[in-house]
């Protein structure tokens, strides 16, 4: 088999794999139908109502991280994904059933976005470290690539059926067909063999959300990821709404086209998840480079004049972003003790998702007030900056040397004086 899909050899791994590429696909989808419901249905294009509901729906992660990291260390893993699939495809539910029965009102879609992100906040984690139960070590950072690889595929197919969902029979329908996704998961996770799943030995007692807190502080590598990992997802991971409103604001196209944009930037990120399951060690500089890249896609894309332009950058934004994404998401996984695992990923998840309730809002004020293009424009002058403050920070204080060169073929290259002990963030 090709290194590139090592991983779907191991059987329990690829029956996982396949229902969960038709769960992505009906996720994106929903949130396609749901971003359409709120912005053209229940309001006259805000995107204020709109960054409310991105925000409500990843708020939990942020301030449950500690406890659903000890609850995914402490309880079966696969149990508590089949309970959390099937709150998911409840709420999706009801808000088709609201939608195609004309009920529905906003105040409805904002209490289903804050469950959806309760129920988000247990299977992230656990989903993230179900992995290493599934496939042995040295075949993680490739399944956690194939992952990413399934969730863009769903990326790439979804928002295209979506848009052509919504315009042929309505927006309810699209959410419907969402929650009935969410049953090929379940069945998968019901058809693993349990004697082939490798579980990670459970924690028992109590202060074990603490003592993943004390294990990140001791971590400045892990710490390090985190913190350009934050930035990426607070300011420049909110295309849920920036592509909703250069749709259609600045180049006036329906559900079809927005759905397309979509589509489009999964091209990129599925491209960059399948290179990323071909690397063996996830390495800090192709994370650097990565968002050095994702800073110039951005800020191409924010100064777009034409939708070709927008598309075309948007494609160059999935593959810069997803290739960092992979790369930290790796990089964490394989740096963690098992038994600490997921409440590491918790954190992690925490630290990416979680900023978007600070982001969302206030990206969409700035749609508001500045225009659709500085939504995306935010984000690149956010990441860049960060980039030189961690250059900075990685110079002075862990003798670690980052430099660019240009000969023959760019290349970013992070390293260290021989004669210091350099920690795990240079390598």
């Amino acid at each position: 088999m090709s290194p590139t899909f090592a991983s779907l050899s191991i059987r329990n791994y690829r029956i996982y794999a396949l229902g969960a590429i038709v769960s992505n696909v009906g996720t994106w989808m929903g949130r396609v139908a749901q971003d359409w419901v709120v912005l053209t249905e229940l309001t006259d294009h805000s995107a204020s109502a709109l960054g409310i509901v991105t925000g409500l729906q990843f708020l939990p992660m942020l301030l449950l991280a500690p406890w659903t990291g000890a609850v995914v260390d402490r309880f079966p893993k696969r149990s508590l994904l089949l309970l959390t699939q099937a709150v998911l495809g409840l709420t999706a539910l009801v808000g088709g059933v609201l939608v195609v029965t004309g009920a529905a009102q906003l105040w409805h879609f904002y209490l289903l976005a804050l469950m959806t992100g309760v129920a988000t906040a247990f299977d992230n984690p656990a989903r993230q470290t179900f992995v290493s139960e599934m496939v042995p070590r040295e075949r993680l950072s490739n399944a956690v690539a194939l992952n990413s690889a399934s969730f863009n595929l769903g990326r790439l197919i979804g928002p295209a059926v979506a848009g052509l969902v919504i315009a042929g029979i309505g927006s309810g329908q699209a959410l419907l067909l969402n929650s009935l996704s969410f049953v090929t998961v379940i069945v998968a996770l019901l058809a693993l063999r349990a004697s082939e799943l490798t579980p990670a030995r459970r924690v028992t007692g109590r202060g074990s959300a603490r003592e993943g807190l004390r294990y990140v502080r001791g971590r400045p590598d892990i710490i390090l990821v985190m913190v350009l990992i934050f930035v990426l997802g607070t300011f420049g991971m909110n295309f849920q709404i920036t592509i909703a409103l250069m749709a259609t604001q600045v180049f006036g196209r329906g559900a079809e086209g927005y759905g397309l944009l979509g589509s489009i930037m999964a091209v990129g990120s599925l491209s960059a998840a399948l290179l990323a399951a071909r690397r063996s060690e996830p390495r800090l500089r192709v994370l650097l480079l990565s968002l050095v890249g994702f800073t110039f896609a951005a800020a191409g894309a924010a100064i777009a004049p034409t939708y070709a332009s927008f598309a075309v950058a948007l494609a160059a934004c999935g593959l810069t972003a997803l290739t960092a994404m992979t790369t930290a998401n790796a990089m964490v996984q394989m740096r963690t003790d098992p038994m600490m695992r997921g409440r590491v990923m918790a954190l992690y998840m925490a630290i990416f998702f979680g900023g978007t309730p600070l982001g969302a809002p206030i990206i969409g004020w700035v749609g508001d007030v500045l225009g659709p293009r500085w939504t995306i424009g935010i984000g690149a002058a956010a990441v860049g900056i960060t980039l030189v403050g961690v250059s900075i920070w990685l110079g002075r204080h862990e003798n670690v040397e980052v430099t660019y060169s240009s000969q023959r073929r760019p290349r970013v290259r992070v390293s260290s004086a021989p004669t210091h002990d350099v920690p795990q963030a240079a390598r």
